[in-house]
């Protein structure tokens, strides 16, 4: 293996979750199908953000729903591994949405993109970031203009 450029699921190897730790997660929908232009399909995708935090999982700070992905700034609680949260959250998502879209098959590619986040960062101007894929997508004007995101600081 290449330590320089391993492939995806050797990065999966070495993913480590942390308690408490902040990540910056991003994942994507199979094939970058744009299911979340159906504004009750991210809704559904939404449920299952605040089900994990229900369940004492992850903390959510922000996140915003694109139409063919996802940006969640999240905390990870204790108890929990990221690669399990992820699993719950795709899964129970995949069920429902393709109930909602009378569809069958993947909702989600496999992998995801973590960033743990650093002492040193700026968690408000993170959680910006995120609400602000609308605006650098072209998709709205203004921020409030779009439906699927929150943050607990904005």
């Amino acid at each position: 293996m290449d330590k320089d450029c391993p492939n995806q699921s050797a990065l999966r190897k070495f993913r480590y979750s942390a308690c408490n730790q902040t990540y910056l997660i991003t994942t994507v929908t199979y094939q970058r199908m744009p299911i979340f232009t159906d504004f009750w399909a991210g809704r559904i995708l939404v449920n299952e953000l605040r089900r994990l935090e229900d369940q004492g999982s992850a903390e959510t700070l922000a996140w915003v729903v694109m139409p063919d992905h996802l940006h969640w700034l999240m905390q990870l609680k204790t108890g929990s591994s990221l690669s399990n949260v992820l699993k719950a959250l795709k899964g129970r998502s995949s069920r429902k949405l393709n109930i909602h879209l009378r569809r069958k098959g993947a909702a989600w590619q496999p992998a995801y993109h973590d960033h743990a986040v650093r002492k040193e960062e700026d968690l408000v101007e993170l959680a910006r970031y995120v609400v602000a894929n609308p605006l650098r997508a072209g998709l709205v004007r203004t921020v409030r203009d779009y439906p699927l995101w929150d943050c607990v600081w904005l």
